[in-house]
């Protein structure tokens, strides 16, 4: 579970339907984000980032 995920999105008052609408995935693609089942693609992770201010590579440490 990325809960640092979740709080960030949260913080910005935004439902896992808003982000994955502004970053072009579905939802269930983008819950698997923040439950940690999956990682993005480079590129919609760069997206993540930028929709939510922080640096895109925290999904891959």
């Amino acid at each position: 579970m990325r809960k640092w995920l979740i709080e960030l999105r949260k913080g910005k008052y935004l439902t896992q339907q808003e982000v994955a609408d502004e970053i072009g995935v579905s939802r269930t693609a983008y819950a698997m984000y923040e439950q940690g089942q999956r990682n993005p693609a480079v590129k919609t992770a760069k997206k993540v980032g930028e929709l939510l201010y922080f640096d895109w590579t925290r999904f891959f440490e």
